[in-house]
């Protein structure tokens, strides 16, 4: 599912797609920036974003074997709540059985 198609299911539920368009980007826009000044944003039951640090390192380049220096980042990360790694798991499993 893309954006366009995230916006087309919940303009099926509030019944206007005007609205579901700027209620998708209103709550895109506000985790980014929270993530991006360093809050944590957590919803329970779906899971938290945050940002992360990745601290520099040496890495090696595949093709050449070659070992190249990595810069610092940092990065948004996501962990999903209990209750959406059960409906995944549980989606998951009646997906495998109909292949």
């Amino acid at each position: 599912m893309n954006k366009k198609e995230l916006v087309e299911a919940i303009a099926d539920r509030v019944g206007d797609r005007k609205t579901a368009t700027e209620a998708v980007n209103a709550v895109l826009d506000t985790i980014q920036k929270a993530v991006a000044s360093g809050d944590k944003v957590s919803i329970t039951g779906f899971g938290a974003f945050e940002m992360v640090h990745k601290p520099a390192r040496s890495a090696r380049n595949p093709s050449t074997g070659a070992e190249i220096k990595v810069a610092e980042s940092w990065g948004p990360k996501f962990r999903p709540g209990s209750d959406f790694k059960e409906l995944v798991n549980v989606e998951g499993k009646k997906a495998s059985k109909k292949r």
